[in-house]
């Protein structure tokens, strides 16, 4: 079980738990259907899973995570076979199709669609013939998912029209799930330009990618400032913000490998602490 609670990578997690929060968050002025924001909080963590899965899973075939600095992976370190990844990788695509068929069945069969389209990108992140992963538009696609789909999409669910606060507040999530791609792929380079993988990391160099690292959070600020001008509580969430100072000096002083470890962790709780102050100041300013 530890194996593949690591497989998991909990420290990803938040990217899965923020945006379901926030967006519930920005309709709490709406009779809010618990059942619905448990379901989609499932479909955003299944998923979150299920693309970890088939990252570890894909990477380990193709031999990108034979020499690795960061976490342990399954594959590549062989503490589980490629089979059995992409199993585990399906059983969690599983659990969010049934998850997101019941929200689909109470909401509408568009849900189909969007559910479909996210588990392909999940898929496809890492998996098949040529994976965008290793194309630089990891990104793009973790900001449409884990930013815009998933915090408008929670909304939606609740309210079945789209919520033009949701998709405002979904640009701060997103950008922070973003930040959490960043930071991996900016400790990842060595070993990625050896590899082939292409990441946005890679092609922008390694000082771009520190620029663009701090950067999103000052977006992420002034954001949340604007979000803040609809919702005044939602200014709580710059407080989060505040605590990427630690890991953005680590960042800013050059840390390399195995030093930039715990600046993953570090940006997930950021994540996690910002995103939940947002959800919390949205609710409160309903």
């Amino acid at each position: 079980m530890k194996r593949w609670l690591l497989g998991a990578r909990p420290k990803t997690l938040p990217a899965a738990v923020v945006p379901v929060a926030v967006g519930t968050a920005a309709v709490a002025d709406e009779t809010i259907i618990w059942w619905r924001a448990v379901a989609a909080l499932v479909v955003s963590l299944a998923l979150q899973v299920a693309t970890n899965y088939v990252n570890d899973y894909a990477d380990g075939e193709r031999g990108t995570d034979d020499d690795r600095v960061g976490p342990v992976r399954l594959v590549g370190s062989g503490m589980a076979s490629a089979k059995a990844v992409k199993i585990a990788a399906l059983v969690a695509f599983a659990v969010a199709g049934v998850a997101g068929g019941a929200l689909a069945l109470a909401v509408g069969p568009e849900l189909f669609v969007v559910g479909a389209i996210s588990m392909l990108a999940g898929w496809a992140y890492t998996g098949g013939p040529k994976p965008y992963g290793y194309l630089g538009l990891g990104e793009l696609f973790v900001f449409v998912f884990f930013g815009v789909v998933a915090t408008a999409g929670s909304a939606y669910v609740q309210t079945e029209s789209l919520d033009n606060l949701a998709l405002l507040a979904s640009i701060p999530v997103g950008l922070l799930a973003v930040a959490l791609l960043v930071i991996n792929n900016l400790r990842d380079i060595p070993g990625d330009t050896v590899s082939g993988k292409q990441t946005l990391a890679v092609r922008i160099g390694d000082g771009a990618t520190r620029q663009l690292y701090i950067g999103l959070f000052v977006v992420t600020w002034a954001t949340i400032m604007v979000v803040a001008l609809t919702r005044p509580l939602a200014a709580l969430a710059a407080l989060g913000v505040v605590t990427a100072l630690a890991p953005v000096k680590i960042v800013r002083n050059e840390a390399r490998g195995a030093e930039l470890i715990p600046v993953l962790g570090a940006t997930g709780k950021t994540q996690m602490i910002t995103g939940l102050l947002l959800a919390l100041g949205l609710a409160l300013s309903a």
